[in-house]
C-alpha cells in the first residue's frame, strides 16, 4: 500500500502590499523528504513557511495534509512567552504528550476511587497506548535532550527565558520545534546562532527524522548535508528540484547559462522586428507585412530574468604592501573575561606568517572573539606577549559591525559614515558604495535603519577600501544571502596578505582556510590543512581506542606542533585530558544512573506485593509504572554513554 503524503501543495498564491509575491506554487512531500528553499531575500522563503504552518493566509490554492499530521514552525521571531522556564517552554510545544498524561492522571484517579468498570479500563489502555506511541514515559527526557544538543546545559533549563540572549532564544525556539516530534517541521535559518558541534548535532538529528522537513537556511554545507529536493522560488515562481542542494546549483548554473543564449536570441529577433516595422510601417508595398510582424510583436512572451539578477556582489581586495615574515607572534597568552576574571586561555602560543590564511575554531564561549580582539589591539592580555610583524596595516571585522560608524553623528547616512571611515571624496565613496549595492538614494539611507545584511556590506566595503595586508575576521558571512557569501569567498581565496577568520560558515573554511587553529581544553592547537584536514584528525582522535594525552604533554606538543607546522610538517595533536566540566557532567550521569536503578530496585520490592496485581486496573497502573522505571535507568545509561563517547 503507498504511502500517503505528509503534505500536498497545489497552486499556492500570496500577495503582499497588492503587489504579486508568489503564483501557482505546488509540491508533494513525504515522510524523509527533506525540501530546502532557494531564493533570494524577498522572494517569499518565510511567507511560504509561515503559510504552511497555518500563520500566513492562502490568496488562492489548497494545502492538503495527512491523516493526524502534526506540524511545527520554527522562525526568527522570538518565543512570546518570558515568565516560563526553558524547561517549560520547550515542553509546552508537546500539546499532545501534555494532553495525555493529564487524561492518565484523571483516569488513575478515577480507577482508584471507583468499582470495577471495563469501559474506564478500555480507555486508560487506549490513553496509554497512544502515549507510548510518543515515546512512553520517557517523552520529557527526549525532548530536553534537544536543548543539550544545542548547547543548553542541565542548569539552564530551569532559568527563565527573560535571562537568555536573544541567540540563545533563537536556540530555545528551535529546540521547542524538534521537541514536538512533529510530522512535518518547518524550520527558517535553523542555523542562526549555533556553533559547529551544535551545526553537526543538528545535521545527524534532522537526517534521522520520521518526518517530513522544509527548510531555509544560507549555510550551504549544511544544505547539502540535509537537504533531498530543492524548492526555488523566482519573480514569483517556483520550480521544483528533486536532488541535493549541490545538484540542484549544478542544474541552475546549466539553465542560467542556456537562460542567457535564448534571452540574447530572442532580444536579436525582436530588435530585427522592430527595425523591419520603422522602416516600412508607413509603406503602402510594405505595410501589411509591417503590420503583421507589429501584431506578432505583441503576441511574443518575452523572456526575462528576475530584475535583481544584475544587483549581484561582486568584489576583490587590491594587492596589498608586504609585511614582515611574521605577523603576530603570541607567547604563553592568557585570557580572561569578567568580573572576578574567568579564564578561557592559558598558556596560549599562536603565530601569523605573511600569506597565511588560517581558521579559529572551536565551541561557542571558549574564547575565539576574545582572542582576535587581543590580536587586534582591542583588549589587552591578562599575561603573556604579543608580537607585531614589520609594516602590518590591520583591517578587523567584528562580528556585529560595531565600529561602523564610529566617531559621527547619530543621524549620519551610509554615505557619511564610508567617508569618515575611508577618507575617500564623494564620487569615489559613492562608487565605492555601488560595488557593494549602495546605489543612488541607498546612499543616502540613515546609517541606523539599515538591516544585518546591508550593515554587512558596509563593512566589507570598508574593510576593501583600507588596503590592509592582514585581515582579522569575525564571523564575517552574517546576515549575508547566499550568493553574497560566495562573493566574498571569492574574494578571501584571492587575497594576498594573511587572514584570521572565525566562522560557523564551514563552506568558507573548506574554500579558504590553510591551516587551522583550534581552541581545546583552555588551550590553541594547530593543524596544517583547511576544515576537512581537522575534521578527519579530530574524527580519528574520537575513535574507539584513541589515546589520551598526559596533561604534562599539551606544552611539549604545542612547541613541537609550532616549528612542524613552519616546516610543513604538522602532525595531529593528542587528544586533550577530560575538562573539568565533562567530569562533572559524567559524575553527576553516574549518580543519575545510581538513582535510577534505586528507585527500580524499591519499586520491585512495593511490586513483589500481590495487592499490586489484584485486579486489571491495579495490574495496569503498576505495569505502567515498571515500565517508565526501567526505561528511566536505559534513559540514563544512555546519558552517561553518550558523554563516554564525546
Amino acid at each position: 500500500m503507498a504511502q500517503m503524503a505528509v503534505l500536498i501543495a497545489s497552486d499556492l498564491h500570496k500577495d503582499m502590499a497588492g503587489r504579486p509575491l508568489l503564483r501557482g506554487v505546488s509540491f508533494k512531500l513525504e515522510r524523509r523528504e527533506r525540501m530546502t528553499i532557494a531564493g533570494r531575500n524577498g522572494a517569499g522563503k518565510t511567507t511560504l513557511l509561515r503559510m504552511l504552518a497555518g500563520e500566513e493566509s492562502i490568496d488562492r490554492g489548497e494545502l492538503s495534509f495527512g491523516k493526524g499530521v502534526r506540524v511545527a514552525l520554527h522562525d526568527q521571531r522570538p518565543p512570546r512567552q518570558r515568565g516560563m522556564a526553558l524547561r517549560d517552554y520547550v515542553l509546552s510545544g508537546c500539546v499532545e504528550e501534555l494532553k495525555l498524561e493529564a487524561e492518565l492522571a484523571s483516569l488513575e484517579q478515577q480507577m482508584a476511587d471507583s468499582a470495577q468498570d471495563d469501559g474506564l479500563f478500555d480507555r486508560y489502555a487506549r490513553a496509554q497506548a497512544r502515549l507510548e506511541a510518543h515515546g512512553g514515559y520517557l517523552w520529557r527526557d527526549r525532548a530536553t535532550s534537544m536543548t543539550r544538543g544545542l548547547g543548553f546545559d542541565e542548569q539552564d533549563l530551569d532559568r527563565g527565558l527573560d535571562t537568555f540572549s536573544g541567540g540563545q532564544l533563537t536556540r530555545a525556539s528551535l529546540a521547542r520545534a524538534l521537541a514536538t516530534g512533529a510530522d512535518l517541521l518547518l524550520l527558517d535559518e535553523p542555523t542562526n546562532h549555533l556553533d559547529i558541534e551544535s551545526l553537526e548535532w543538528l545535521e545527524q538529528t534532522l537526517t534521522g527524522l520520521d518526518a517530513a522537513i522544509v527548510l531555509v537556511a544560507h549555510d550551504r554545507w549544511f544544505l547539502e548535508a540535509v537537504g533531498t529536493s530543492v524548492l526555488e522560488l523566482e519573480a514569483t515562481r517556483s520550480r521544483f528540484f528533486s536532488g541535493t542542494w549541490h545538484q540542484w546549483r549544478t542544474e541552475q548554473a546549466a539553465r542560467e547559462i542556456a537562460l542567457g543564449r535564448a534571452i540574447d536570441k530572442q532580444q536579436a529577433e525582436i530588435a530585427r522586428m522592430e527595425h523591419f516595422i520603422e522602416r516600412f510601417r508607413y509603406k503602402a508595398t510594405k505595410a501589411r507585412q509591417a503590420q503583421s510582424r507589429l501584431k506578432q510583436l505583441a503576441k511574443t512572451e518575452r523572456i526575462e530574468r528576475d530584475p535583481r539578477d544584475g544587483r549581484a556582489l561582486e568584489f576583490s581586495f587590491k594587492a596589498p604592501e608586504r609585511s614582515g615574515r611574521v605577523v603576530f607572534e603570541l607567547s604563553d597568552g592568557v585570557i580572561e573575561i569578567g568580573e572576578p576574571p574567568r579564564t578561557l586561555l592559558e598558556g596560549a602560543e599562536l603565530w601569523l606568517e605573511r600569506g597565511e590564511h588560517v581558521s579559529l575554531v572551536g565551541p561557542n564561549g571558549t574564547g575565539k572573539t576574545t582572542l582576535i580582539e587581543a590580536l587586534a589591539g582591542r583588549r589587552a592580555l591578562a599575561a603573556g606577549k604579543l608580537s607585531t610583524g614589520h609594516n602590518v596595516k590591520l583591517g578587523y571585522l567584528s562580528q556585529h559591525a560595531e565600529e561602523l560608524g564610529a566617531g559621527g553623528h547619530p543621524g549620519q547616512s551610509v554615505l557619511e559614515a564610508i567617508q569618515r571611515a575611508t577618507g575617500l571624496t564623494p564620487n569615489k565613496a559613492r562608487a565605492l558604495l555601488g560595488r557593494f549595492l549602495f546605489s543612488g538614494v541607498e546612499a543616502e539611507k540613515p546609517l541606523d535603519g539599515l538591516s544585518g545584511g546591508e550593515r554587512r556590506r558596509l563593512s566589507l566595503a570598508v574593510l576593501v577600501s583600507s588596503g590592509a595586508n592582514v585581515l582579522i575576521l569575525d564571523e564575517p558571512t552574517n546576515h549575508l544571502d547566499i550568493e553574497s557569501r560566495e562573493a566574498l569567498e571569492d574574494a578571501l581565496q584571492s587575497f594576498e596578505g594573511a587572514l584570521l577568520l572565525i566562522s560557523h560558515d564551514r563552506a568558507l573554511l573548506d574554500a579558504v582556510g590553510t591551516r587551522t587553529v583550534a581552541i581545546e581544553d583552555r588551550s590553541l592547537h594547530s593543524y596544517m590543512g583547511g576544515w576537512p584536514e581537522y575534521v578527519r584528525v579530530r574524527e580519528e582522535r574520537r575513535a574507539p581506542g584513541a589515546a589520551a594525552a598526559p596533561p604534562a604533554a599539551k606544552r611539549a606538543t604545542q612547541g613541537k606542533a609550532r616549528e612542524q607546522d613552519r616546516q610543513g610538517k604538522a602532525k595531529p595533536q593528542p587528544v586533550a585530558v577530560l575538562s573539568k566540566n565533562r567530569l562533572r557532567e559524567q559524575q553527576k550521569a553516574e549518580q543519575q544512573v545510581e538513582d535510577a536503578e534505586a528507585q527500580l530496585r524499591t519499586l520491585e520490592r512495593e511490586l513483589a506485593d500481590p495487592a499490586a496485581w489484584a485486579s486489571k486496573y491495579e495490574a495496569a497502573k503498576s505495569e505502567a509504572r515498571h515500565t517508565a522505571a526501567k526505561r528511566a535507568v536505559q534513559a540514563a545509561y544512555d546519558r552517561l554513554e553518550t558523554l563516554i563517547e564525546q
